[in-house]
C-alpha cells in the first residue's frame, strides 16, 4: 500500500481528549465522515477518514468491533477504486479480529473471485452460509462457482493429459510407438482410469 495511506491527520492523531468516551466519539465522528464521502463516491477521502479512525483506536481490547467496522469499510472503498489486493488484505486484519464478521467474509469472497482466485472464494462463501444458514441469497452464487471451478479443472485436466501426451512421445518414439498405443477408458463407477495397450497396425 502507498505509504501516503499511512500517514494520518496529525490533529487527529495528537488529539487530546478529556476522557474516553471523547475519543470514542471521535472516532465514530470520522467513520460517519468517511461513510458519507464514500456514499459521495469520493473513495480516497473516505480511506483517510477511516484511517483516521484507526488512528485513534488506541486500545484495540476496547475498540476491537470498531476496528473491525473500519477495516471493512476500507476494503470496500478499495475495492471501488479496483485495488482488489489491497482490499483483500483490509478484509483479512478484519478478519484476524472477529473471524465471523460476515461483511468481512462474503466482501473477502467477491474480491477473491474478481482476482480469480475461486477456491479461496469458494471457502469465504462456504463461510458465510455456515454463520448464516437462513440467508440463501448466495446459493445461486456458490452454484455458478462450483461450475466456474468444475470448469477450470477440466481445463487444467486437458491441459495436463496433452502436456504428458507430448513427453510420452518423446520418450516412447525410440521404441516405434507413440501415445496412441495407449487408450485411456475411464470408469463411470470410480472415475478412474485404465489404460490399454493397442498393437501398431
Amino acid at each position: 500500500m502507498a505509504d501516503q495511506e499511512e500517514l494520518t491527520n496529525e490533529s487527529s492523531s495528537k488529539e487530546i481528549f478529556n476522557d474516553d468516551s471523547e475519543r470514542k466519539q471521535k472516532i465514530v465522528d470520522l467513520r460517519m465522515e468517511g461513510n458519507q464521502q464514500f456514499k459521495l463516491g469520493y473513495y480516497e477521502e473516505a480511506i483517510q477518514f477511516y484511517l483516521n479512525g484507526l488512528d485513534l483506536c488506541t486500545k484495540p481490547d476496547d475498540d476491537q468491533q470498531t476496528m473491525v467496522i473500519l477495516y471493512s469499510n476500507l476494503a470496500a472503498a478499495k475495492d471501488h477504486l479496483q485495488r482488489y489486493d489491497e482490499a483483500i488484505e483490509y478484509c483479512d486484519k478484519a478478519l484476524a479480529i472477529n473471524d465471523s464478521h460476515s461483511k468481512a467474509i462474503i466482501r473477502r469472497a467477491q474480491l477473491y473471485r474478481k482476482c480469480d482466485k475461486l477456491d479461496e472464494s469458494m471457502a469465504d462463501y462456504k463461510r458465510f452460509v455456515e454463520l448464516n444458514p437462513d440467508d440463501k441469497s448466495v446459493l445461486p452464487i456458490v452454484q455458478e462457482l462450483q461450475c466456474q471451478i468444475d470448469e477450470r479443472n477440466e481445463k487444467l485436466k486437458a491441459e495436463m493429459l496433452t502436456k504428458l501426451k507430448d513427453l510420452g512421445n518423446v520418450v516412447l518414439k525410440p521404441f516405434g510407438l507413440s501415445t496412441d498405443n495407449f487408450k485411456l477408458e475411464k470408469n463411470p463407477e470410480t472415475g478412474g482410469y485404465s489404460v490399454n495397450f493397442q498393437q501398431n497396425k
